[in-house]
């Protein structure tokens, strides 16, 4: 199986927790459908991306990058790539890779879809990511590390979060009530 078909899989047999996110995956569905490249950068201007939440063992902490390009806070990820083979992989690749935190315990299920413009991602002009978002635990006693996209990253209790965007609000609390539901 491919990527692609992966993805396509993914997103079809996905159930949405809202209507806006009925809208998203729809979205994204067709992208797919209409666009054999549509997993990588080729695909101009919309592609799938992939990325991770992390949150603490307690649910009380998310853990932030701030991205060096954006400079403003987000959960993980990004790009596909060549070697990845599903899309969780891609979302669990990017999560270890920006995090420096190896062995997360990766929701094997999208927990949000998000569909956002980028300026700085391609040189012919602004891009549409089309984000598909798990959510991850990483250990208690989990060391995190900054990687070269970002200025920093860190723990931030989820009472007092840094400015966010309304849909990273949301992202963090679809995750906290999946992990809530897990592990109850």
């Amino acid at each position: 199986m491919t990527l692609h078909a992966d993805a396509l899989g993914a997103l079809e047999r996905w159930t949405p927790p809202s209507t806006d996110q009925i809208a998203h995956r729809n979205r994204f569905v067709a992208h797919l459908r209409a666009q054999p490249d549509g997993m990588t950068r080729a695909s101009f201007p919309d592609h799938i991306t992939a990325g991770t939440l992390v949150l603490s063992a307690d649910l009380d902490h998310v853990l932030l990058n701030l991205h060096r390009k954006a400079r403003r806070w987000f959960a993980f990820g990004g790009h596909c790539e060549p070697d990845d083979l599903t899309l969780l992989s891609a979302a669990t690749r990017e999560a270890a890779e920006e995090s420096g935190i190896a062995g997360l315990d990766v929701d094997p299920v999208p927990v949000h879809l998000d569909e956002h413009t980028v300026g700085f991602c391609d040189p012919r002009g602004p891009v549409a990511h089309l984000d598909v978002r798990y959510t991850a635990r990483a250990a208690a006693d989990a060391v995190h590390g900054v990687s070269e996209e970002s200025l920093d990253v860190g723990w931030w209790p989820v009472t007092e979060l840094p400015e966010l965007e309304p849909e990273m609000l949301t992202l963090i609390e679809l995750s906290r009530a999946r992990w809530a539901q897990r592990v109850s």
